[in-house]
This record gives C-alpha cells, structure tokens and sequence, in this order.
C-alpha cells in the first residue's frame, strides 16, 4: 500500500497547487486538471491500494501491485499530458492502461477476505463501486476529448 498512498498523497498536494495558481496564472485546464488530481490520481489511488490491501483473502503479490502501480500512474500522466496537448491518441492509450489498472484492482478482490476486521460487504461494495465508477468515467472521458480536440 505504501506506494500508492505516497503517490496518492503527492497527487492530492500537487492538485492543491493547480488549484492555487489556476486564477493567478489564467490557466485554463487548471480546474480540471487540479480535480483530476485530486479525485483520480490522488483520493481514487489511496482507496484502490488501501482497498485490495484490507479487502482480498490473499492481498496481491509485490509484482502485482507494482504493475498496478505502473499502470495506474502511467495512465493518468498520459491522460493529462493528452488534455493539455490536444492529444485525443494519447488519451486513448491512458484511457487503456486505466482500464488495464482497474481490471488488476478488482482481479485482487474477487476473493474477498472473510475474517475481521473487514467483514462487511458493505466495504467490498464501496471498493466496487469505486472501480464501477471509474470505470465508466474512462470512455466518457475519452469521448469527451474526441469532441473537443478530435
């Protein structure tokens, strides 16, 4: 988890700082950059790794999570660096390993862990319903882009 929690933790920072200086600066993407941060790259990124790290019977091996790590990082930088290039190709291909990432997030849960202190569905189902969410928020993203930049 110490991974994702560092690189979660920087993402949320480094979206305060797009937020601070969006008005000063007239950086126009700041917003949704900063948002992105914050909420994908940061806030989902903590919840992911603490998720599979509480919730799986057998928690994944150090190779998986570091693809997952890999990936899901890989992926939100293409997807930034594809916004604010005008690059809908280079969404597309983050928009992919995103959904590769995820995919690897909810394979770590398909046995979920039985004993306390994480008994309760109701955690698996949030964790769930995160991925769900994201998951959807991928195409409908990638549309987005096409519109405005394709």
């Amino acid at each position: 988890m110490g991974g994702f929690a560092l690189l979660g933790l920087v993402a949320i920072i480094a979206g305060g700082f797009v937020a601070a200086v969006t008005g000063p600066t007239g950086f126009t993407e700041g917003s949704w950059v900063a948002a992105y941060l914050v909420l994908v790259a940061g806030v989902a990124q903590l919840c992911l790794g603490m998720g599979q790290a509480l919730l799986a019977a057998v928690p994944p091996s150090k190779r998986r999570r570091g693809w997952q790590l890999v990936l899901y990082n890989v992926a939100n930088v293409a997807v930034l660096f594809g916004t604010l290039s005008g690059s809908v190709a280079v969404v597309v291909a983050g928009g992919a390993l995103l959904l590769v990432a995820l995919a690897l997030f909810l394979a770590a849960v398909r046995r979920p862990r039985t004993q306390p202190p994480h008994t309760h569905s109701w955690y698996l189902t949030l964790y769930r319903i995160l991925l769900v969410i994201l998951g959807v928020s991928v195409p409908a993203g990638v549309v987005l882009s096409v519109l405005r930049h394709g």
